[in-house]
């Protein structure tokens, strides 16, 4: 093994979760996270699913929002302002960063 063989890591999947940020950040509009976690519940409900299962998909939407963040391919949107990853509470909205 050469050193350049240890330094290269291997790509890993993105999770399923970042797949629907991305589909739903796409059309160029701001999307409240509570609309992903929808859209994840909707395909993964069975008959007899309560209507407010989309709650248990928040917090991974929430963690999936945060690390697109931290590589540049999200902005999330607080106050009308991009906000900062690392240090924001309250209500927020996803916006598909632009495109250098």
């Amino acid at each position: 093994m050469t050193s350049s063989d240890k330094s290269e890591k291997p790509k890993v999947p993105d999770d399923p979760v970042v797949g629907y940020i991305l589909r739903a950040v796409s059309t160029g509009r701001d999307v409240a996270p509570r609309e992903v976690a929808e859209a994840i519940a909707a395909d993964r409900a069975k008959p007899g699913s309560p209507t407010d299962m989309w709650r248990k998909y928040m917090t991974a939407v929430r963690q999936q929002a945060i690390h697109l963040a931290r590589a540049g391919r999200l902005h999330i949107i607080r106050k009308g302002e991009i906000a900062d990853p690392n240090d924001f509470k309250g209500l927020y909205k996803l916006r598909k960063a632009q495109s250098d």
